[in-house]
């Protein structure tokens, strides 16, 4: 794991006393909340509706025990005693006193975190794979490369004031779990012809207010020159993307308006004044950098548990949690274990700190100190003996944290929505608790399959509804809240469920290829009627897919949503 340098702690330490000084002098009414909110934003400080939020960045989202106990420690001591896991693997912080914030930050540092690049037109926390370093089809780790793209990335001056913020998300596998085609710069690791290991690059895109599935610019870059082709798109971004209409300043706009061929001849013109130059990757940094990420000393086990399959055997509630909540792991005797953040009736995503507390319990008995943050807004650990999968189960369940959900109805994405945000059309919590609780029984979720539910409360999509299969929008309809439904949607590889790490099968194997933007389906619905809505949609799949092994995507794109309006309209849509 990645431990930061001198030069790190010195850069966090200088910022946050630059931060403490700007917190005292708004306290103390020197600066105006308008003069305050660009320092605050280089912070990760947020004013939502009821106080301020300090997101903390989890880069590429991977943590340790200790510093999973420090955001327990500031949840309880700081905020109300829980915390929001968002879908960039980050951290919220939802009612933070501004004038506590500066000593979270220096209490956040002696772990090794900050909260810088969390917020602001800049290039934001790089995200990649939940399961790096640990998936059994992964070419190779992801995240060496999304700590050299952080580090090339904070300190860049020509990137510190982008036309709008820019996202960039790593994966190692042909099935995308990072959802890299709906980022600014997508980049999937994979081997040249020659074995080299290199990437095929993807630009442009992206969900808010007009989504656009990101388009493939180059097909292989070799790695050593991967900093230099990232900078050459940056600079063409930074001279023609639009900074005079905020919303058109995306680079997938810019992007959609030039097209792919006139943004690819411009970054190629770039490159070839860059490539083989001081942004070249030598070996030797490749491999520093990769020592951080060095794989843990695994046993010599056998692939399959006798032990564990007798457990799971014995205990239907334990098998499921097995089937749907463990991943296949490169090392024979291992898997990943999925915690689930989303138990019936739950605000997705979030977790109390004692329950921070006991992940990191688990993960320093079962899991060589790794927890991982999803997009899914779910935990992972990523390396766990089958021999110790009861026992980390036990501590699950003591917890409240066993839901054996993963990729299920009730396993909701949703955004903070307008409990928290001031941006926000729409309660999304609330849709999201009453569909956990409409979908709850274990026998339905098993019966319907993959099926992924995705709430936004605004148009910013911060809850990715864009790519869900049902995907659903909070609206402002005249001062009522209103949600309306899009169906079909897909980020890339398909799905948490699909296959557990104890030798099963199942779930659909879609790659990136297949990220898709939801059709909205007709008028909205009001908040009494948007859950029922829902369960017609599920009951009309249901009734007309070709045998269970054919999924709720599948059918969809199959059948398109004619007949999902007939059930809900009648033909009025």
């Amino acid at each position: 794991m990645y431990r930061y340098d001198e030069f790190d702690h010195a850069f966090v330490r200088d910022r946050l006393e630059q931060f403490r000084d700007q917190v005292n002098r708004r306290l103390a009414g020197d600066l105006t909340e308008e003069q305050f909110k660009p320092l605050r934003l280089m912070n990760g400080v947020y004013l939502q509706l009821h106080a301020y939020m300090l997101r903390i960045a989890i880069p590429y989202g991977t943590l340790s025990a200790r510093q999973l106990r420090k955001l327990a420690h500031v949840a309880r001591t700081y905020d109300k005693g829980y915390g929001h896991f968002t879908t960039r693997q980050n951290l919220q912080l939802h009612w933070p006193r501004l004038e506590d914030i500066p000593t979270i930050l220096e209490e956040l540092a002696e772990v090794e975190m900050h909260a810088i690049q969390t917020s602001g037109n800049c290039i934001r926390n790089v995200t990649t794979d939940h399961f790096a370093g640990a998936a059994a089809d992964e070419v190779a780790d992801p995240r060496p490369w999304a700590e050299i793209v952080r580090q090339w990335s904070s300190l860049h001056p020509e990137f510190s004031f982008l036309p709008r913020k820019f996202k960039v998300a790593v994966t190692a596998a042909a099935r995308d779990r990072a959802a890299i085609r709906v980022h600014d710069i997508g980049l999937e690791l994979r081997r040249g012809p020659d074995g080299g290991i290199g990437f095929r690059v993807f630009v442009g895109g992206g969900l808010g207010r007009t989504p656009m599935v990101g388009r493939e610019i180059r097909d292989f870059v070799p790695e050593n020159a991967l900093l230099a082709y990232l900078e050459a798109i940056l600079r063409v971004y930074n001279r023609y993307g639009r900074r005079d209409n905020k919303f058109k300043a995306r680079i997938k706009i810019l992007v959609h308006e030039r097209g792919i061929e006139e943004i690819r001849a411009g970054v190629e013109a770039e490159f070839e004044t860059l490539r083989g130059g001081a942004l070249d990757v030598p070996a030797e940094a490749r491999e520093r950098i990769a020592a951080y990420f060095a794989p843990p000393a695994f046993a010599d086990l056998p692939a399959r548990s006798a032990a564990l399959e007798a457990a799971w055997k014995a205990d239907p509630t334990f098998g499921r949690w097995i089937a749907r909540n463990t991943h296949p792991h490169k090392v024979p005797g291992y898997v990943s274990a999925t915690i689930s953040l989303k138990p019936v009736g739950g605000v997705p995503g979030d977790a109390t700190a004692a329950q921070m507390d006991a992940v990191a319990d688990l993960a320093e008995r079962y899991g060589f100190d790794e927890i991982r943050v999803s997009h899914e807004q779910n935990l992972i650990l990523p390396h766990v003996r089958k021999d110790d999968l009861r026992a980390v189960y036990d501590g699950l369940v003591a917890a409240g944290l066993a839901t054996g959900n993963a990729g299920f109805a009730t396993d909701i994405i949703a955004c903070p929505g307008l409990d928290y945000c001031a941006l926000a059309n729409a309660r999304s919590i609330p849709i999201a608790q009453r569909l956990s609780e409409r979908f709850a029984d274990a026998d339905r979720q098993a019966e319907i399959g993959d099926l992924s539910l995705k709430i936004s409360g605004c148009i910013n999509a911060c809850g990715h509804h864009h790519v869900g299969h049902i995907g659903i929008l909070g609206v402002d309809r005249k001062g009522e809240e209103f949600y309306q439904i899009t169906l079909g949607g897909a980020p890339g590889g398909e799905i948490a469920g699909a296959g557990s790490g104890v030798g099963e099968s199942g779930g659909a194997e879609i790659g990136g290829a297949d990220a898709a933007i939801g059709e909205i389906v007709g008028k909205g619905f009001s908040a009494d009627d948007v859950v029922d809505a829902v369960e017609t949609i599920v009951d009309t799949y249901l009734t007309l897919r070709e045998g269970r092994e054919e999924t709720f995507l599948a059918a969809w794109r199959r059948l398109g949503n004619a007949p999902f309006q007939e059930a809900l309209y009648g033909g009025r849509s």
